[in-house]
């Protein structure tokens, strides 16, 4: 019998999360027993901490496990398409432990080298690698010889969409919140970068780095900055809209400056999207982004927190930005 530990949303967050909206629980599992349906116990490795878990919070019930995805080792094992110690990936929330029927797992690519990190299952080779790959191939439709801007680029799906634009044929123009982040983003290739938080005029600093314009726009941050860059399209631009990371803390919601006249008079087109749209293309992006991770074409970093029992503590520092690309806790 197995005790596992799972982090639950204690009260629903009131403006920025503090760890005192969270519990942690523990959580008696039952034996595997042959012929049901329960027929797999798995450990997590890695957790991953995202943004999307802010906004998501509200569609829960308090008293809920916190949602989330991880890197789990089958420990024990009744089905035969999943042997003690494979590697999976899956949503199981902030646990350490559990049961599974092995419809809900996706084992890791058979061709993921030794040498490679399986947290990047949780970033670059993985939900935030397929975002950045969706989004600039089906939403943006980048075309060789084109400008990308990309904000929040140090982050998990930022720092790779700025690299993925490059092995299109892209100049990438890149804006994250700290000097370090911003030397980060040369390190990867990007073609102009700057600290939105120092500039004395983000408009001049957008205008700055890229005179004619943008092409395409992978918005992560929305809110005032999307506001002021959404003038700097190119005419007929595209706007890809993946998150909206300034609001998301919001107790009163921003009201504008309105998208409708610069939509209007450069007829741009803009759009939302959630990665699940190509759940029928997950493994043609996922051996793509291992490719380019194993050819050093896509560079990564994670920020790596130690121990289970720091979750709360490093959701919140990612939602403050104090990661550099990937957030992920080790238990």
């Amino acid at each position: 019998m197995v005790i596992a530990k799972a982090w639950v949303l204690k009260k629903h967050f009131d403006g920025f999360p503090e760890t005192s909206d969270f519990d942690l629980k523990k959580i008696e599992l039952p034996n595997l027993k042959d012929g049901g349906e329960q027929k797999l116990l798995l450990a997590s490795v890695f957790l991953s901490v995202d943004p999307y878990m802010r906004p998501y919070s509200r569609r829960m019930k308090e008293g809920d496990i916190m949602i989330g995805t991880q890197v789990a080792r089958v420990v024990e094992s009744k089905n035969p398409a999943f042997a003690v110690g494979a590697f999976v990936t899956c949503d199981r929330g902030w646990r350490t432990h559990f049961i599974s029927d092995g419809k809900d797992l996706q084992l890791l690519p058979s061709n993921w080298p030794e040498s490679l990190p399986r947290s990047l299952a949780l970033g670059a080779v993985g939900m935030p690698g397929l975002t950045a790959y969706f989004g600039l191939l089906e939403v943006c439709k980048m075309k060789p010889g084109e400008t990308v801007l990309v904000n929040a680029a140090a982050g998990a799906v930022g720092s790779v969409v700025g690299q993925l634009a490059k092995i299109g044929g892209c100049k990438v123009v890149g804006c994250a919140g700290s000097d370090d982040k911003v030397a980060y983003l040369k390190k990867l290739g990007f073609d102009e970068a700057f600290n939105y938080k120092t500039v004395e005029s983000l408009d001049e600093a957008l205008h700055k780095a890229s005179p004619d314009g943008y092409d395409c726009f992978f918005d992560n941050v929305g809110g005032e900055f999307a506001s002021i860059a959404i003038n700097q399209m190119k005419k007929y631009g595209r706007i890809a809209v993946c998150g909206a990371i300034s609001q998301y803390n919001d107790s009163v919601p921003q009201k504008g400056p309105y998208v409708q006249m610069p939509m209007i008079l450069k007829e741009l087109r803009m759009e939302g999207f959630i990665v699940s749209r190509w759940n029928n293309r997950r493994e043609e992006g996922l051996n793509s982004l291992l490719k380019w991770v194993v050819e050093g074409k896509v560079k990564y970093h994670e920020q790596v927190t130690e121990g289970f029992e720091n979750m709360p503590m490093a959701f919140i520092g990612m939602l403050k930005g104090e990661n550099t690309g990937k957030a992920v806790v080790k238990v």
